[in-house]
């Protein structure tokens, strides 16, 4: 009883710290006790040494039912694709090639051996797709929903390893891909869904939104542009990939590097779509809004140095959106105007 009273007491709130500052809090005081620990928490994958030259990646991902995706709308085919496709994002955000995964599941009686064949349906087509191997995993019981998490591993050579805090002043900003258009594609299914409980008669409208829609439902790593890079002999200083918005990640970047930076409003590359669906729901919801804060786009940020600007300015589907600024300058976006603004994480708050 006593211990009970302590606990009510001294009780602080999951989302008083939100996902990062928990698991720095968690995780303090973990001293690396193994040489072949290069890096541990803090960045997109702990960092193994192996072989002479080449050093392992590894990373999980766990999507829980309701929090992550919702069965009204995900079918589970994309639910298996895109729970590998994120954790091989991770890989591809250390400058890495993905090569296993480990699939663990916990279910409850709701879901059939159809529906279980039907999710790793999708797991195998992901794997295929980027010669991934399904070496393991555990299935578990549940007593309601779904809990999805999966371990990536992969290798990077030594030289080529690309962490968080290796952005340096005048750096160039990059990012690969459009921005907010998964976010677009949920608040396209969240509309429907809201509808059709109201009337379950309802057929959704979902013509003409098809690429937002498959930015939520089934994301790509971008293996490509790491392979890009490669052969364009480009080594990022700095990279993460977007999965909790572009605010979120610059901050993660910057804290990491000790450093500011400015990114363009008018660089963010923005899909049409996405403008389409903010126009849609609300005059007041901006495009740049979902750039920056809606996350579930895994694409990747990441910094170079600006030796690399020729290597990089022509390469497809990369803009280079800003550039590195000194300690203490903040992390800040600069308007059409020429306006500063302090960008700030909304943040993963579950």
């Amino acid at each position: 009883m006593e211990e009970l009273e302590y606990m009510q007491e001294g009780r602080t709130e999951l989302e008083q710290l939100g996902e990062f500052a928990l698991i720095d809090r968690l995780t303090d005081g973990f001293d690396t006790k193994n040489d072949t620990t290069l890096r541990g928490v803090g960045d997109d994958c702990a960092v193994l040494a192996s072989a002479p030259g080449r050093l392992s990646l590894v990373t999980t991902q766990t999507m829980a039912e309701g929090i992550d995706f919702d069965m009204m709308y995900t079918p589970l085919k994309h639910l298996g694709y895109k729970a590998v496709a994120t954790a091989i994002s991770n890989i591809c955000a250390m400058n890495g090639t993905a090569q296993q995964v480990l699939v663990s599941v916990a279910v409850s009686n709701r879901y059939s051996v159809e529906a279980l064949e039907e999710l790793y349906a999708g797991i195998r087509l992901c794997c295929d797709r980027y010669d991934v191997d399904l070496v393991g995993g555990d299935i578990n019981s549940s007593r309601s929903g779904m809990v999805l998490t999966v371990t990536a591993l992969g290798s990077v050579a030594a030289d080529a390893v690309t962490y968080r805090n290796g952005a340096r002043q005048h750096d160039l900003v990059c990012v690969s891909g459009d921005l907010g258009s998964a976010y677009s594609g949920l608040l396209i299914l969240e509309r429907e869904k809201v509808t059709f409980q109201a009337n379950p008669e309802f057929q959704p409208d979902l013509d003409s939104f098809d690429y937002v829609l498959e930015r939520f439902l089934k994301p790509e790593p971008r293996a490509d542009i790491v392979a890009e890079l490669a052969k364009r002999g480009v080594v990022p200083t700095a990279m993460i990939d977007v999965s909790d918005g572009l605010a979120s990640e610059l901050l993660h970047v910057c804290k990491d590097s000790h450093c500011g930076c400015e990114v363009y409003e008018e660089r963010l590359p923005i899909d049409y779509q996405t403008t389409r669906v903010c126009s849609e729901m609300s005059k007041n919801m901006l495009p740049v809004s979902n750039a920056l804060n809606g996350g579930g786009d895994y694409e990747l940020l990441f910094t170079i140095g600006q030796g690399d600007y020729e290597k990089v300015k022509e390469m497809e589907g990369v803009t280079i959106i800003g550039h590195i600024t000194e300690e203490g300058t903040g992390v800040n976006m600069v308007t059409p105007q020429g306006s500063l603004i302090k960008l700030v994480a909304q943040g993963f708050r579950d």
